[in-house]
């Protein structure tokens, strides 16, 4: 149990709050007059009818304050005790261990995952606010189209990994049976959206590493994929033919009832954790599967010894390198002992010390824990020490490969020696030319540690540089210090930079690309008239679509309707390259600009640069690519713990084509020990393990599914029930006064019941892996909202979010998505208390009444009809969220104070005249304000973001998003086919 002290500082202030609200209560109605000196004689002034029972000021007297403090401190103490709790208990941890396992585990899981998104939001909410400063663009509305869509991506991702970890299965762990083959498939097509391709015999031994290799976007995800099982039951896809993983029909099993026997490593492992440790995500698979948890522990640890990551098991998993998130993610593979381990490009992003180290650990788990590996890699010929066998996407089949040739680059390519501003582009630009840019002894710190110092470049006209280095040298940092200039030391002196981070698709903000280039094209007028005014002279550039059309060469880049995103990885590159240009800067900084590029798209990207460069621009390019960089000429300057170089550097090409120091090679090989030989896990079938044993302790996970008659019932009860608990200050009227004493506390115990049967009746239904994900992270984005908003006038921007996700995707999600952002925020604010159960019914019932709207209504009249109801919403939810606290909030004394027994007209109107002057006309008004300026602003993009998602089920036919990373991008395409419906799916 560990002490926090912000939720009992957060807990004292609103029992002060409170204590204060009160008071003022007493002294604007009726006056706080008692028998006792009078501190302030306010006139009194009784309203008129409908209120002739209430009496605006009055005398002040000390007791009487004193009685006002006295009545508010039961209530206060017990703001203050649910403080103290919040302070001592971990909430987060708490859904984890109900995620484990009964009648909460689907919604649990839900928070889990949703508690795990929010350091991946934090990023994302950076990532996308550069792309604005970058654009030039106010961060504001507008941000929250980029920030959802990356947060529908990260959850695919998601969705994608709880499937292959086992999440809904009702298999339990099943220890000692033999798989027979781990892989074999015979005369088989894997085809989704265009890709379609043939695998005619693929029988991959126990114990052997297989390599695939292909271009981006030729397939090799898809063949992964198609294995797993997530092509065919979760992407949309098909698979024919014969596709038996450790002896079980593909075709037959969906991805959760292969996880013991399947273990899968996905693109960038990062953005697919589902849980906030290592040790919870590494033991993820064993939970989901019904281990005990004691053995499930035992396992973890020993994994994590396995794989070499145990001194990080504590370690929350937003604080991990890529190499580590890379082992981890392998250890969570591995944690079941798979027959088969199918790995999605595992070197990418990575630097040497890293790679070696993954290659090392794949290597243990082949040779000595017999598991068959299947990798597919663009950097294959890393792989050659360890590779068994090459396969290669060809023609559109997997064909038997060889192993490419090892590569004959090597030795020493200098840069000039006496500082990175020296050094000649052999084709380009040349030091006799002017230079464009000089940076000086930059530094760049942040929260206190050095990121980037004393670093020192110069860039001439039409010159192409290449800073290399290795992860965490600082060349992102660098690159953004150029181009922004802020929170640095040191000189920086050129003309006019633009940068495209390695995030690019961050800068699209609108849902087509001739929209996008619109927007860039007002972006340069408005440039060029501030350019006027300042009597400075701006020459006018062309049009984007032009300077697009220029750059792009023979790629042709549609330039209509499309979405950004839609678009390739190359053409998405182009295209931002082309938005950032648009007014011809002097300088472009481009962040890796070859990532998950195939070489043709590499080929256009390389094209766009050296068009750039030929009109007089200077091109500085952060990368890991030497091939790229050679290939566009370019003048390599070497980074190194910050530094960006020391005088007398050399760049040292390795064979693997990664630039390292001299000084730093010399390092490496003085420390042998960071690239040690990997002990391999000791797997050994469950009958025959001397170890801790998983089979005769396992159990059958436990999953809840009421019959639809009966949900429906309970929820329907549940939700009159708690509307019962909010309005009980007017329904106990009817009630004689004995009677009416019990009401407060009846409807006080009501609330937080009919949550629990909401949430049990519901979650047998959240069994789909995707719903997860998607509620998840939508509720882990609307908590942020609601917790950065609400301390703006009860703005609520949250109800954005939930109005037109309600919207998108039904009734029922809408209101778990309520319920579950409550959930996330009151615990990101350790905020949980008695109120709990009213906010959260009360934000379901937003999201869901949203879903219930016509679903015809398309186009300008559905915007309209949105704002039409966020604005009853707004009001609505004021209302009810103020009924219910309104005899605590203002106690006894006033006049418009609750009084039992009065007239149901007396109580009314007193009810109305308090939320009228705390609420209504305030907080309540701002959030129907808010809520129509958002929908207004964001609504049609959003929509169409969660639109493009995949929903979460359709009748007879399931209309999934291709995960395939193909021609086009991952995530974007759409195939339909008929499917029978998923028991574990929600229904919209």
């Amino acid at each position: 149990m560990t002490f926090r002290s912000a939720p009992l500082r957060a807990g004292a202030a609103l029992a002060v709050v409170f204590v204060a609200a009160r008071v003022i209560y007493r002294v604007l109605f009726n006056g706080a007059g008692a028998v006792g000196p009078v501190l302030l004689n306010l006139p009194s002034v009784r309203l008129p009818a409908p209120y002739a029972h209430v009496v605006f000021l009055g005398p002040v007297t000390a007791p009487g304050l004193w009685e006002a403090v006295l009545s508010a401190l039961p209530i206060a103490g017990l703001i203050l005790v649910f403080g103290v709790l919040n302070a001592f208990v971990d909430v987060a941890r708490g859904f984890i261990r109900l995620a484990c396992g009964g009648p909460f585990q689907g919604i649990a899981r839900t928070l889990v995952v949703a508690w795990a998104a929010l350091p991946a939001l934090a990023d994302a909410v950076a990532s996308v606010r550069l792309a604005f400063r970058l654009r030039g663009e106010r961060f504001g509305p507008r941000a929250l189209v980029p920030v959802l869509e990356r947060t529908l991506e990260h959850a695919s991702r998601v969705a994608a990994a709880l499937e292959l970890r086992g999440f809904g299965s009702k298999a339990a762990h099943q220890p000692g049976r033999d798989p027979g083959l781990p892989l074999e498939i015979r005369d088989a097509q894997f085809h989704i959206g265009d890709t379609r391709l043939k695998v005619e015999n693929f029988k991959p031994d126990p114990g052997t590493i297989t390599v695939v290799t292909g271009p981006t976007g030729s397939g090799k995800s898809t063949i992964l994929r198609g294995v797993a099982g997530l092509l065919s039951h979760v992407d949309g896809g098909e698979v024919t033919g014969t596709v038996r993983v450790a002896g079980v029909d593909r075709a037959g099993a969906p991805p959760r009832d292969t996880a013991g026997v399947v273990g899968v490593v996905l693109q960038n492992p990062r953005a697919a954790f589902a849980s906030t440790r290592v040790r919870d995500e590494i033991s993820l698979s064993l939970e989901l599967r019904g281990v005990a948890p004691g053995v499930a522990r035992v396992r973890t640890v020993e994994v994590a010894e396995w794989i070499g990551v145990s001194e990080l098991l504590d370690r929350n998993l937003n604080s991990l390198s890529a190499g580590e998130a890379t082992l981890v993610a392998i250890a969570a593979a591995v944690v079941e002992h798979p027959a088969l381990l199918l790995v999605d490009e595992p070197l990418a992003d990575l630097d040497t010390t890293a790679r070696a180290r993954v290659i090392a650990v794949l290597d243990a788990l082949a040779r000595r824990s017999g598991i068959c590996i299947i990798v597919a890699e663009h950097r294959a010929e890393q792989l050659l020490p360890v590779a068994d066998s090459w396969w290669k996407i060809h023609d559109g089949g997997l064909v038997e490969g060889v192993s490419p040739a090892p590569s004959r680059r090597g030795g020493i390519r200098p840069t000039s020696a006496v500082s990175a501003g020296l050094g000649q582009s052999p084709a380009l630009g040349s030091p006799e030319d002017a230079p464009v840019l000089t940076a000086t002894k930059l530094a760049v710190h942040r929260d206190g540690k050095a990121l980037v110092r004393d670093a020192s470049l110069t860039l001439h006209l039409g010159e192409v540089v290449a800073l290399v280095g290795p992860n965490g040298a600082g060349k992102s940092t660098l690159l953004v210090a150029l181009a922004l200039g802020e929170g640095t030391s040191g000189t920086v002196d050129g003309g006019r930079v633009a940068l495209v981070p390695d995030a690019s698709d961050d800068l699209f903000t609108r849902d087509t690309v001739a929209a996008e280039l619109r927007a860039a094209d007002r972006r340069e007028a408005r440039a060029r008239r501030k350019s006027d005014r300042n009597g400075s002279d701006r020459t006018a550039s062309q049009p984007a679509a032009s300077r697009l059309a220029r750059l792009r060469g023979d790629v042709r880049i549609p330039i209509g309707n499309e979405h950004p995103r839609d678009l390739s990885a190359g053409e998405r590159r182009i295209l931002a390259i082309a938005l950032q240009t648009s007014d011809d800067p002097q300088v472009l900084l481009i962040d890796e600009p070859t990532r998950g590029l195939d070489p043709e798209a590499r080929a256009g990207v390389s094209a766009a640069l050296l068009a750039l460069a030929d009109t007089g621009a200077a091109v500085l390019i952060a990368t890991h690519d030497l091939d790229f960089a050679h290939g566009l000429g370019a003048r390599i300057v070497q980074m190194d713990h910050g530094v960006a170089p020391a005088a007398q550097a050399e760049a040292v090409l390795l064979s693997n084509g990664d630039a390292v120091s001299a000084s730093s090679t010399a390092r490496a090989a003085e420390q042998p020990g960071e690239i040690r030989q990997v002990a391999a896990p000791r797997f050994i079938d469950g009958a025959k393990e001397t170890g801790p044993t998983i089979g005769p302790t396992a159990k059958r996970a436990y999953h809840l599914r009421l019959p639809r008659a009966l949900e429906v019932a309970i929820l329907a009860i549940a939700n009159v029930l708690a509307l019962g608990a909010f309005c009980w200050p007017l329904l106990a009227a009817a009630l004689p006064e004995d009677a009416a004493a019990a009401v407060p506390y009846a409807a006080l115990a009501i609330a937080p019941l009919a949550v629990v049967a909401v949430v049990v009746s519901l979650d047998g239904s959240v069994r789909s892996a995707h719903t997860v994900a998607l509620l998840g992270v939508l509720a882990a984005v609307g908590s942020a909202v609601r917790v950065a908003s609400t301390g703006v006038g009860g703005v609520e921007a949250v109800f954005i979010l939930l109005i037109l996700a309600g919207r998108a995707f039904g009734a029922r999600f809408g209101m778990l998505l309520g319920a579950a952002t409550i959930a996330v925020s009151s615990a990101l604010w350790s905020g949980i208390g008695p109120w709990s159960p009213f906010q959260i019914f009360a934000c379901a019932w937003v999201g869901a009444g949203a879903g219930l709207l016509p679903r015809r209504v398309r186009g300008r009249a559905e915007l309209w009809m949105l704002c039409g109801y966020g604005v009853v919403a707004s009001y609505v939810f004021g209302l009810l969220t103020n009924l219910w606290f309104w005899p605590f909030a203002v106690g006894a004394g006033t006049g418009i104070s609750y009084t039992p027994g009065a007239p149901l007209a007396t109580n009314l109107s007193s009810f109305l005249l308090y939320s009228l002057l705390t609420s209504t006309a305030g907080w309540d008004t701002l959030r129907a304000i808010t809520t129509i300026i958002g929908i207004s602003a964001v609504g049609r993009a959003i929509l169409a973001a969660f639109r493009r998602a995949k929903p979460v089920s359709s009748p007879g036919v399931q209309t999934t998003r291709a995960e395939d990373p193909g021609s086009r991008k991952a995530g974007t395409k759409y195939a339909r086919r008929p499917k029978a419906k998923d028991p574990h799916q929600l229904t919209p």
